[in-house]
């Protein structure tokens, strides 16, 4: 036995002082769902007990709460705009001391070089960062970005004291094919989480036969239920644009509880700092009806169970001391997070070198993404708070668009990586009346997409993002507003405040031009392929229930 482990059972004894104790406090226990009131002791950065505890150091809390450092179960630091240490800074302010990132964001752009960046900025942080290995980078065999993940490529980071296992398996067609490097990626670790929206039936029972764990993109109770039925845990998603906590809340039941968690997935840092993290998380689903102590409970315990971090998620002896303290009120706020039995204070700003990478395309001309043709058409239908669009079959003049009075607009995927043709279709719900606006974030190839009411207006914001090697434009005539994403045109590494003024500038001339709440995050969604229904690639037209390319005129 080590001589720390020697003094922590003395410390627990009572028979030495702990490093510091927090007494007066109504601490949550995520095991029993009840509070104990008593007194918090802290060695070594560990919790010890909970009882009659001298310390070094004493807090008096006098009488408020503490729970368990919050846990968010699936998230993509990236579609914070921010690098890892930035983004932590944000989060830990919220309760937040552990979070399971998957780097695929970065990995479809860099490959093997991005997760190493994500792993080497997450060095330092106030919180703990790990991650899920990206399994499917392409998303698809046809959606190659500007890297392709081998096996081996994933073989060389299992055992990183950071790694936990394989990251949402999205190829869904692929796992019921039983693709042979997949089912190798899959059998890497025994921690494997899934990705399949809407998929039920006997193809959901394979599907999870196969190894699938988890699945975040439920949107409605019934999916939910029957995913849980068949073994999986569900993760109760908020992020900018999905958001599903509100349909899924019924989920969670006593029974259910240790099957669910929350994840954040994709959340601009605007709304990080105005709204909060797993903390708004724990805000909506309390307002929603579901009982305080279970909430709790599903952003703690639960997700450090499901992801087998038996060092964390409760404060029992034996666990790290990550933990927050709310303050007086009736709502669940933060006042301040602790890591270890250490404060989080303010943290500066560490200023990093980026991971960056060349846009080899060039600037399409007007003849290059005309639109030619009447009659039906593949429009694209945004669904508010979600990243599933509808598949719209409806009647075009091309003449006539825009068309501002059905809101059906022209959207355009340029490929970043090489110079060929641009991807040109329509899309409906976005709500401009003026402009355009365009972005290097396209899940998951990252290519360039944009939505316009003039071709001049999506020329020059496309050319502003290749420009700039990675951005986010707003053009409305004469004004541009933008916000460099240097980091592999995924990421600013200016100080979070910094791009949270920059995208307030953003939505307020965003309102102006009549634009819908959060354009840029739909935006970034258009080109996912493996999100029902109807998507715009650099191809074209991609129906995801078919599977394939769609002409965007049809008879």
């Amino acid at each position: 036995m080590s001589k720390n482990r020697h003094r922590l059972i003395d410390v627990a004894r009572g028979i030495k002082p702990a490093d510091v104790v927090f007494s007066n406090a109504d601490i949550f226990n995520p095991f029993s769902c009840e509070w104990e009131h008593g007194t918090l002791a802290v060695a070594n950065g560990i919790v010890v007990g909970i009882g009659k505890y001298r310390g070094l150091i004493e807090h008096d809390l006098k009488g408020k709460r503490i729970v368990p450092g919050l846990i968010d179960a699936h998230v993509h630091i990236e579609s914070s705009l921010l690098i890892p240490k930035e983004y932590a800074r944000v989060v830990s302010s919220h309760g937040t001391t552990t979070v399971i990132a998957d780097p695929h964001e970065i990995a479809n752009v860099s490959g093997v070089a991005g997760i190493n960046f994500m792993l080497r900025e997450s060095k330092g942080s106030p919180i703990d960062i790990f991650f899920m290995l990206p399994s499917c980078v392409p998303a698809t065999p046809k959606d190659v970005g500007g890297a392709v993940l081998s096996v081996t490529d994933l073989a060389q980071f299992v055992g990183h004291p950071k790694v936990l296992g394989i990251g949402e398996v999205m190829n869904v067609p692929g796992v019921l094919a039983q693709d042979p490097d997949l089912t190798k990626k899959i059998k890497l670790s025994p921690l494997v989480d899934g990705h399949a929206p809407r998929l039920t039936g006997l193809d959901l029972d394979a599907y999870v036969l196969s190894g699938m764990q988890s699945d975040h993109e439920c949107t409605r109770l019934e999916e939910a239920k029957e995913k849980l039925q068949r073994g999986m845990y569900i993760f109760l998603r908020e992020g900018s644009t999905e958001r599903n906590i509100q349909d899924l809340v019924g989920i969670v039941t006593p029974v259910t509880a240790s099957r669910c968690c929350f994840a954040t997935d994709d959340c601009h840092v605007d709304m990080l700092v105005h709204e909060g993290h797993i903390d708004n998380c724990i805000r909506k689903a309390i307002s929603y009806g579901l009982e305080l102590e279970l909430t709790i409970r599903i952003a703690t315990l639960s997700a450090a169970e499901r992801f087998r971090l038996n060092d964390r998620g409760a404060l029992s002896p034996g666990r790290f001391a990550d933990f927050c303290v709310l303050d007086n009120s009736t709502s669940f706020t933060v006042k301040k997070t602790f890591q270890r039995g250490i404060l989080i204070q303010k943290i500066p700003h560490v200023k990093s070198k980026c991971r960056s990478h060349s846009f080899v395309c060039k600037t399409p001309n007007v003849d290059a993404i005309k639109i030619l043709g009447n009659g039906y058409a593949h429009v694209i239908g945004i669904v508010d708070q979600q990243i599933l669009t509808k598949s719209m079959n409806i009647p075009i003049d091309s003449k006539e668009i825009p068309d501002f009075n059905r809101d059906i607009l022209k959207v355009v995927v340029c490929n970043r990586y090489k110079n060929r043709s641009c991807g040109v279709g329509l899309v409906h719900g976005f709500g401009l009346k003026r402009g355009a606006i365009a972005i290097s974030i396209s899940h998951d190839a990252h290519n360039i997409v944009t939505v316009g009411t003039t071709d001049q207006e999506i020329l020059q914001a496309i050319d502003t993002v290749i420009q700039n090697q990675g951005a986010l434009v707003v053009i409305d005539g004469d004004k541009k507003i933008l916000l460099s994403l240097k980091c592999a045109g995924l990421m600013s590494n200016l100080p979070f405040q910094d791009v949270v003024n920059r995208l307030e500038r953003v939505k307020k001339s965003l309102a102006q031009m009549g634009a819908i709440k959060d354009p840029f995050m739909y935006l970034s969604f258009l080109a996912l392929t493996v999100i029902p229904n109807l998507r715009i690639t650099d191809r074209g037209v991609f129906d995801v229930e078919q599977f394939r390319d769609v002409p965007l005129f049809f008879d």
